[in-house]
């Protein structure tokens, strides 16, 4: 395991509408890092529509970092769809791989 993922709980799909999220971006108005992070998202997005690949989605709730093993299937301005109507607030993203 590499030292990013241990920094994060590993989550079911399912669990996350469980989930609270707090308004503020977890990348703190680092324009750079935001950017990045949309351009991964759409990027994901375009893979799970088109190929069903799995992405890593690294988040945090409003208790921990966490991260899910999953494909994005749509994407609006403020948050990411998963399957069964799932959502992950962008602003709570750090990254997808």
């Amino acid at each position: 395991m590499n030292t990013m993922e241990s920094m994060y709980e590993t989550i079911d799909k399912e669990l996350i509408s469980s989930l609270s999220f707090p308004e503020n971006d977890v990348l703190d108005d680092d324009k750079e890092a935001i950017l990045q992070r949309q351009n991964d998202l759409n990027r994901a997005l375009a893979l799970g529509n088109l190929e069903h690949l799995k992405i890593k989605i690294y988040f945090e709730d409003d208790k921990s970092k966490k991260v899910v093993d999953t494909t994005i299937w749509g994407l609006t301005d403020e948050r990411i769809i998963l399957k069964q109507g799932v959502v992950i607030p962008i602003k709570r993203i750090y990254k997808t791989i």
